[in-house]
C-alpha cells in the first residue's frame, strides 16, 4: 500500500482519453470481460446505457464481477429527455468498487473520471482509495476533464489512446509486474468476473492484435449518448 499519491507509480494507472464519439464504455466492459476470462482477477464498475418505455436515457453501472446492474440516475419525469444522479445507486456502485479494492484485485476497473469526480463527487473517493493502495487502476477520462484528472493524480499516470491494442500493452506491462510479485506472494483471494453476454450488443470486429483470435468477434454496448 502506498501513503500518499505522492508515491503513484504511474504505471499502475492508466487513464483512457476519449471523445464523445467514443464507444468507451463498451470498450471497457468488453476488455474487462476478455481479462477475466484469461485469469485475471478484475473488479470494480462499467457503465451502460439504456432508454426506457418514455424515451428517457438511463445509465446503470455494472458491477464487473457478478453483473448486476445497478441503476444511478433517476428520471426527471414526463417529457424529460435526461435524467439526474442517484446518489443510493452511487453508493451501491462505490460499494462494489470497495469491495474489489479489499480483495485485493489483479485490476481495478472505474468506469470515468468525469465531471462529478472532477468536483469532488462521485466515486472519487474510491479512485483515492484503489491509488492509495497501489493497485492497478484502469478508467477512462473525457478530454473535458483531463486537467482535473492531471491535477488530482499529480500528473503521475499512462494516458491511453482509446484502442484496445493500446489497452492491452499497458495490461501485458502490468500483469508481468504482477506475474513478479506472485511468485513471492500467493495470499490473492478469488474474484471471479463475469459480464453478461446481454450487456454487450452491437457486433463489431475485435482489434486485438493476438493472431489466435484474429477472426473473433467482440460485441460492444451501445454507444454513450
Amino acid at each position: 500500500m502506498t501513503t500518499a499519491f505522492g508515491e503513484i507509480d504511474p504505471n499502475f494507472l492508466a487513464a483512457i482519453l476519449y471523445r464523445p464519439e467514443d464507444h468507451v464504455d463498451a470498450l471497457l466492459a468488453d476488455f474487462a470481460q476478455d481479462l477475466a476470462h484469461q485469469g485475471a482477477r478484475v473488479g470494480g464498475i462499467v457503465q451502460r446505457y439504456v432508454e426506457n418505455a418514455k424515451g428517457t436515457t438511463i445509465m446503470l453501472a455494472v458491477d464487473i464481477a457478478t453483473g448486476r446492474e445497478i441503476s444511478i440516475c433517476q428520471s426527471l419525469g414526463t417529457g424529460a429527455t435526461s435524467c439526474k444522479l442517484d446518489t443510493s445507486g452511487l453508493a451501491e456502485a462505490a460499494s462494489v468498487v470497495s469491495r474489489a479494492i479489499n480483495e485485493n484485485a489483479d485490476l481495478i476497473v472505474i468506469n470515468k473520471f468525469s465531471s462529478q469526480e472532477a468536483l469532488g463527487q462521485g466515486l472519487r473517493a474510491e479512485f483515492s482509495d484503489a491509488i492509495v493502495h497501489g493497485l492497478p487502476l484502469l478508467t477512462a477520462v473525457p478530454a473535458k476533464c483531463l486537467a482535473d484528472w492531471r491535477a488530482f493524480t499529480g500528473d503521475a499516470f499512462t494516458t491511453l489512446a482509446c484502442e484496445r491494442q493500446c489497452m492491452a500493452r499497458w495490461w501485458n506491462r502490468v500483469d508481468k509486474h504482477l506475474a513478479a510479485i506472485r511468485v513471492h506472494n500467493s495470499s490473492h483471494s478469488h474474484l471471479g468476473t463475469i459480464i453478461p453476454d446481454r450487456l454487450i450488443t452491437v457486433p463489431t470486429r475485435s482489434t486485438t492484435a493476438d493472431p489466435r483470435r484474429s477472426g473473433r468477434f467482440t460485441r460492444h454496448l451501445r454507444k454513450q449518448p
